[in-house]
């Protein structure tokens, strides 16, 4: 029987030809690994060439939580036109490997996309925009035209590449004929365009539904305490609840539309925002869950949401990185935060925000995020791997859709960790090394096996 031998930190391993392999997928702070791949054998801690190790990771899948729905990006107006300004052949090429299922694929599975325009679209617009003073409350001249450009043919091709695509759609603003100041930006929803509102939300689903597309869920409103933005809107708790409640809810119904109702879409340091609409029990009927940022809070607060409403899902839609940050800080942050943190407090989705920016953070609309950084820089044929881009690859490819979130704990908190079952099987653990170059164990099944975690880096192992 052959024998090879792998050479990784302090910590050697003997592989014997035919037995099972973990994998370990590496991005470092430092981007000295960045989704590196090492694979190492299947054996027992007594059959490791060093079994000394510091810390221990104990894995228990016999206690699981929530059902994991996915990871991905928004996919913005602008970054749909800059993909769709590629050459054809880069294109193809960026969306395989972004959404593909391949052994370098990042596997995407969920993209959020926004009603209208977000603040990255190049230009503010509805889908029913009219001259000042005039009212459409039948909808007649609304339309998705505006999307048809370019976001509905990249949503088209990406759905070529990722067949078990899923889309939750977010409003930053209705059309500014519905709102009480009639600006693209602030103001609130007008009580008497309440039930038009709901139309234009069933309307939306439909048309992109007659273009191939399902709209999987929807988000009420985008971040709907922060009226600075262009476009937004103001919308409190009380008009989130009987807007669902009196509208949106029925005309869901009435047409059968099986589209999730989202509520909240917005930071951490207000829980009790979504927990007040679902303590009424006509309301939460229609939600399917609540939404999250990061901007402001902790995490933990997500938690407090599932104390409160269990039967409910929770959903992490946007986390944005920005051209003032730096690779090492963004990725260790997110990584502890967002993906681990979200997740260990029963988030289901990880959604980092825009997928594609150009060099100069751009397109964005008058008054938008003039620092977001995406996913991607592209510029013409040229292409750019951005943090947020290593953020999601850490994870998507090796936790798909309806993996189980399982019970981990470290011996020690310089390495934070969380595991999933998946549907084939395997196991997966997340592991966030914050400090220095450190051997830990995974205490599985009344075996131990060793691995090597760089100095401040995040390691998924899938066995």
């Amino acid at each position: 029987m052959k024998r090879g031998i792998f050479i990784f930190g302090f910590l050697v391993l003997i592989v014997l030809n035919g037995h099972s392999q973990f994998i370990q997928t590496i991005t470092s702070a430092d981007g000295r690994f960045l989704l590196n791949k090492i694979e190492a054998p299947l054996l027992g801690l007594e059959q490791n060439i060093k079994t000394q190790s510091i810390d221990t990771v104990y894995f228990n899948d016999q206690i699981q939580f929530q059902k994991i729905e996915g990871f991905g990006y928004t996919l913005t107006g602008g970054s749909a036109y800059l993909l769709h300004q590629m050459p054809v052949q880069n294109r193809a090429a960026i969306l395989k490997e972004l959404f593909g299922q391949g052994p370098n694929d990042l596997n995407i599975n969920y993209l959020r996309i926004s009603i209208g325009a977000s603040d990255l679209d190049a230009t503010v617009f509805s889908y029913d925009d009219l001259m000042e003073g005039e009212v459409d409350p039948a909808l007649k001249k609304m339309s998705i035209a505006k999307d048809q450009e370019f976001l509905i043919p990249i949503l088209k091709e990406i759905q070529s590449i990722q067949p078990h695509l899923k889309l939750i759609a977010s409003p930053w603003s209705p059309p500014v004929w519905m709102k009480d100041n009639k600006q693209s930006k602030g103001g609130h929803l007008l009580p008497q365009f309440y039930a038009t509102y709901a139309q234009y939300f069933v309307k939306y689903i439909q048309m992109m539904q007659a273009e191939g597309l399902i709209i999987n869920a929807v988000t009420i409103q985008n971040e709907p305490e922060h009226g600075g933005n262009n476009p937004s809107m103001l919308m409190t708790a009380v008009e989130q609840n009987a807007f669902i409640k009196n509208h949106l809810g029925p005309a869901f119904k009435k047409q059968g539309i099986q589209t999730e109702i989202v509520i909240w879409d917005h930071n951490a340091d207000n829980p009790n925002y979504p927990i007040q609409i679902l303590n009424d029990s006509l309301t939460k009927s229609f939600i399917s869950a609540a939404a999250f940022h990061l901007y402001l809070g902790h995490e933990s607060a997500l938690s407090k949401l599932h104390q409160a409403h269990p039967d409910k899902k929770i959903y992490f839609t946007e986390q944005w990185t920005g051209a003032k940050g730096n690779f090492a800080g963004d990725f260790m942050w997110h990584m502890e935060h967002i993906v681990i943190g979200t997740m260990s407090n029963w988030s289901s989705m990880v959604l980092e925000w825009n997928l594609a920016n150009d060099p100069t953070y751009g397109p964005h609309t008058p008054g938008g995020c003039t620092e977001c950084l995406g996913a991607l820089t592209i510029a013409g044929s040229d292409l750019k791997r951005n943090v947020s881009y290593y953020i999601i690859g850490q994870v998507a490819p090796f936790i798909p859709a309806g993996s189980a979130r399982i019970q981990t704990t470290s011996s020690n908190n310089q390495i934070q960790s969380i595991g999933f079952k998946r549907p084939d099987g395997k196991k997966v653990l997340v592991a966030l090394n914050t400090g220095k170059e450190a051997v830990f164990t995974i205490d599985f099944e009344h075996k131990k096996y060793n691995f090597t975690l760089p100095e401040k880096s995040a390691s998924t192992i899938v066995w």
